[in-house]
């Protein structure tokens, strides 16, 4: 898993549970997209969004891990048909990190209908199926051993029994396109990077609001947390910028832990430690205007079928992680066209194999 269900409080009510954040180049322009609501928890009373959470798109322009440029999603209740308006806002500068800040109404629609503002922005919030894959034994493998400093062991399982878990399963997805010439203008000229997360957040009894999941890079959640439900909980709250100094030392020590196992450095340590700033702060870099790649040698961005849990392991682990499967095991592929994500699956989909294809 990126990050469903990745903690007890996400696991609450699973419509505030961010599954995947993904940013890449679009048709247009940068695409913005979280998934959410996965129906890997089963039967969903009242499935879609919260009527009582925000969803945002947090930027930060000037490389110090604190948002300068926010975009909010609110939806209402769900109708008799099921579908959700909403309103999306805009909020620059300081007042982008307030949660209280109002900003300024760029947009408002209705769910499973696109929305094109006057200056080009787009936006779409519907089901979709989940372009995600994971194959449950390393998974579950990776989370021991960076709990007990060990190798990843997979006792008699082998490649050709990869399956991967959520083939088939569905999400509620938020997707936002902000043209080039809409988005550079609050972006410096150096280089054209921005650093990326996304925060759901719930309203409380006591007025104000309480942070349910945070989602920058992938995969951090399944390394780190798997059995550590506590550390959940804090991830998914914070802000980015303290990252290093709140979970650093705890990552350098499980990092370090498993490159030692494995013996595959001469300074397990150091290696830890330089892994451990890549993880920290937990936000993902993207260069606007460019291919998205979430690869070995470099982040910049994610698309939809960019091999996270591959990347993401190897490099905590300092050696091969395979999963066995790839992008052939979604079964209902990602669109060039926006709004981009998987249609959720059909019945004729559902009968199709799960399984690793040669």
């Amino acid at each position: 898993m990126s990050h469903h269900l990745d903690s007890p409080i996400a696991r609450q009510d699973v419509r505030l549970d961010i599954t995947d954040l993904y940013v890449f180049r679009g048709e247009i322009g940068t695409v913005f997209l979280i998934n959410v609501c996965h129906s890997i928890a089963g039967d969903i009373p009242v499935p879609g969004y919260h009527p009582e959470g925000l969803y945002e798109f947090k930027i930060d322009l000037d490389a110090d891990a604190v948002e300068d440029l926010t975009y909010r999603f609110a939806f209402d209740e769900r109708d008799a048909a099921g579908d959700q308006r909403f309103v999306l806002r805009q909020i620059e500068g300081i007042d982008a990190q307030d949660v209280n800040a109002s900003g300024q109404v760029i947009a408002e629609g209705v769910t499973g209908q696109e929305v094109t503002t006057p200056c080009g922005v787009r936006i779409w919030a519907g089901k979709a199926g989940d372009p995600f894959w994971i194959e449950p034994t390393v998974l579950h493998a990776v989370g021991h051993a960076f709990q007990d400093g060990t190798t990843i062991e997979l006792g008699e399982w082998t490649p050709d029994q990869a399956t991967n878990l959520f083939a088939g399963h569905t999400v509620y997805a938020i997707v936002l396109e902000v043209p080039d010439e809409v988005l550079l203008t609050s972006v410096p000229d150096t280089g054209h990077q921005i650093d990326v997360w996304a925060v759901a957040t719930l309203a409380t009894d006591a007025g104000g609001w309480r942070s349910i999941n945070r989602i920058g890079l992938p995969m951090i959640h399944p390394l780190f947390t798997q059995f550590n439900p506590d550390l959940g909980n804090e991830l998914n709250a914070g802000r980015p910028a303290d990252d290093f100094a709140t979970y650093g030392e705890t990552a350098v020590k499980e990092i370090e832990s498993v490159v030692r196992a494995y013996g595959s450095t001469e300074n397990p340590g150091a290696y830890a430690e330089r892994v451990a700033h890549r993880f920290f702060p937990n936000i993902l870099p993207y260069t606007v205007g460019t291919a998205a790649a979430f690869s070995f040698d470099h982040w910049n961005g994610r698309s939809l079928t960019d091999n996270a849990p591959n990347v993401m392991f190897s490099l905590a682990t300092n050696t091969p992680v395979a999963l066995g499967i790839g992008k052939e095991s979604v079964v209902s592929k990602p669109s060039a066209n926006f709004p981009y994500v998987p249609a959720p699956e059909t019945s004729a989909d559902a009968s199709r194999p799960r399984t690793k294809t040669s």
